[in-house]
């Protein structure tokens, strides 16, 4: 009889496999056709899922094509943050665990569909909000303290961050045409710099 754990396991895989087959179909239609033309049932047929299927996993195409280009960036910040050294300062190491998997810029193709689709920009500029529950638990393995502050400091990191993803893919005004201004992972450095005076005062081990 197969142990409850691999069977469990095995399921989060295949999960992980129909999101990821999802994901890479929707941006290869979206490169081949533009998203303004593409259908749900589309992008089901050609990751071999039934359209219910993929409801299960995206609630928008939008939503499905940034899945591709970010990479799922959101659901790796906890395991980035664990993953810093011991000794190094809560501040410093939330800035480089979420600049580390935020900083890497999306290329070719992928970017310049984001630079022409405001929906594209929007959905990915919101793919930062999901850093928070999994970043308020590492935080809480950093510190040792499973409270309140967690919760605050996640919520204020993913806020600042995504004002610095906002500021470098967003156009300066209305009709502009969007040319990144800086690199990714500046934008993010700065403006995560405005919440690292809370990240310190929390920190047992400064």
């Amino acid at each position: 009889m197969a142990d409850m754990s691999e069977d469990g396991g095995l399921r989060e895989r295949k999960k992980a496999a129909t999101r990821e087959a999802l994901s890479v179909a929707a941006l290869r239609l979206a490169l081949e056709r533009g998203p303004e033309n593409l259908r749900v049932d589309e992008i089901a047929e050609a990751a071999g899922v039934s359209p219910r299927t993929y409801n299960n996993y995206f609630s928008s195409r939008e939503q499905a094509i940034v899945a591709a280009i970010a990479a799922e960036r959101a659901l790796r910040i906890g395991v980035a943050l664990r993953a810093r050294p011991d000794e190094e300062p809560l501040a410093d190491a939330v800035v480089e665990a979420v600049a580390g998997q935020y900083g890497a810029e999306p290329s070719g193709e992928a970017l310049a569909l984001l630079r022409a689709t405001p929906n594209l920009r929007a959905e990915f500029v919101g793919t930062v909000e999901r850093i928070e529950d999994p970043l308020a638990a590492a935080i809480a393995d950093r510190t040792g303290r499973d409270d309140l502050t967690n919760t605050v400091l996640a919520a204020m990191v993913s806020a600042a961050a995504r004002v610095g993803v906002k500021r470098w893919i967003e156009p300066a005004g209305e009709g502009l045409l969007v040319v990144p201004r800086g690199s990714l992972a500046e934008h993010l450095r700065e403006a995560l710099a405005h919440v690292k005076p809370a990240l310190r005062a929390a920190d047992p081990h400064r």
